[in-house]
């Protein structure tokens, strides 16, 4: 295996085909980037997302450039123009996991290719832990491999035993029939979850279950590889650090977050910053400009506002939606929320006011009260405005990251992937979030009211 570091080593970086997963790779890249500028940087996807990472990278990113392998998701069971977890309905993405491994000829041709033109084998190989197979091709070549987790520690390690064990099975020979409330394996007795903390397909899944082989085997393969990278802070994840290096079987796992924009780790919330971060939002069709949305925030009084967001991909049923503006309403709070059709439609389509109380647009209007955002809203700019007092979201790890740098205390509302395990994770181990509602549990407007009022007050100091 070569290790050793020479001035013009070459990285290949190979994230899984998510926008949350692709922004913390190109965060990386360009961190590697600045700090040593003679390291050429590859990063793979597909034809569409490297369109977007062409939006993204900046003419002072020389050193990185873009590989693509072909893929088409019509041979997959996919829409056309579908290689992005962010253009598909919940129910197909199940087909870009599987067709995520038909990619592994291309990959290995294109290493091929690299390794006769430069003559050695790149120095290191950076993928996704949703592409373990990636390590199969980097122990043909003889490089060096590490996965990296875009997630947290907390909730990658709960992700690994979820999966790897499916504890929420009885998985005797007589009985598979689910169990209520379950130890989560690799953690202290004390630490359990609840079905209901399960996203759909996870709660639904046996050892026969194609989710489960693919998850099974991708996680395997990652544990194999000579390290592992994680976005986030050694500090704040003391214990699933520690669970996550038991999986890993003591072979190193290196905290390299939190990767964002450096103007958020800046000193103090900037109430009149710009839109310096619109390069990372590339190719997105902003609901309304960066510069609006902060005029209006400015006009608002400290920690007043309450951001809403479920994310790139994630959205609720109408019928909560419903409860939502209900409670929104009662609360009598100032707030910006960023809508998208129910999880019935179709998450592309245009948004209707039907899917809203009746009469509720206008009267939000008339009071100024409030932000509706079709599309995308400037979330990191909202984030870092003085005037944002909680942010209630779905605990992706990406937004949970954005929302801590800048104080924002969280109202979690998880719905998919390890979303409930960081919303567990800030509740009772960092005091930093107060669950709502999680996957596809009920909730009322009169809930929705008391929890905004209790985490709104208290961001205020009351």
């Amino acid at each position: 295996m070569n290790t050793q570091q020479q001035d013009d080593d070459h990285i290949i970086m190979f994230p899984f085909m998510a926008q949350g997963h692709i922004i913390p790779f190109l965060a990386l890249a360009k961190l590697i980037s600045q700090r040593k500028p003679n390291t050429r940087i590859t990063l793979v996807s597909t034809p569409l997302n490297i369109k977007y990472l062409q939006l993204t990278l900046s003419s002072e990113t020389k050193n990185i450039s873009l590989a693509e392998l072909p893929f088409s998701g019509t041979d997959h069971g996919l829409p056309p123009n579908s290689e992005n977890t962010d253009s598909l309905p919940s129910h197909l993405i199940g087909s870009l996991f599987y067709a995520s491994e038909t990619l592994k000829p291309s990959f290995d041709n294109l290493i091929t290719r690299i390794i006769t033109t430069e003559k050695r084998v790149p120095a290191c190989i950076i993928s996704d832990i949703f592409l373990g197979w990636v390590n199969d091709i980097a122990k043909r070549v003889g490089a060096y491999h590490i996965s990296f987790t875009t997630g947290g520690g907390y909730g990658t390690a709960v992700y690994f035993s979820m999966w790897m064990y499916l504890p929420h099975r009885k998985n005797d020979d007589d009985c598979n029939d689910l169990i209520e409330e379950f130890h989560v394996p690799e953690f202290p007795d004390t630490c359990r979850l609840h079905i209901s903390q399960l996203p759909g397909y996870l709660r639904e899944a046996d050892k026969e279950t194609p989710f489960a082989n693919f998850f099974q085997k991708q996680i395997s393969l990652s544990l194999k590889s000579d390290g592992m990278l994680c976005n986030t802070v050694e500090e704040i994840e003391v214990l699933g650090l520690e669970i996550l290096r038991k999986h890993m079987d003591s072979k190193p796992v290196w905290t390299i977050g939190p990767l964002l924009p450096p103007f958020l780790l800046g000193n103090g919330r900037d109430s009149t910053n710009k839109s310096v971060a619109s390069n990372l939002r590339a190719g997105k069709e902003f609901g309304i400009s960066p510069e609006s949305c902060i005029e209006w925030l400015n006009h608002r009084k400290p920690s007043s506002v309450l951001y809403i967001s479920f994310g790139s991909q994630n959205t609720i049923r109408a019928s909560k939606m419903m409860e939502l503006a209900l409670g929104l309403e009662k609360s009598g709070k100032c707030f910006i929320w960023v809508l998208r059709p129910p999880s019935e439609f179709d998450i592309k389509s245009e948004f209707r006011s039907e899917w809203l109380p009746q009469g509720f647009v206008e009267r939000i209007k008339e009071s100024q009260r409030g932000l509706l955002v079709k599309k995308w809203a400037p979330q990191l700019e909202i984030l870092c405005h003085k005037s944002t007092g909680a942010f209630l979201s779905h605990c992706g790890w990406n937004s949970v990251l954005e929302s801590l740098s800048q104080g924002v205390p969280i109202i979690g509302w998880p719905l998919a992937a390890e979303q409930c395990y960081n919303s567990k994770m800030m509740e009772e181990e960092m005091g930093v979030c107060m669950e709502l509602a999680r996957v596809d549990g009920q909730v009322a407007n009169e809930d929705v009211k008391k929890i905004i009022e209790q985490v709104t007050d208290s961001s205020k100091g009351d």
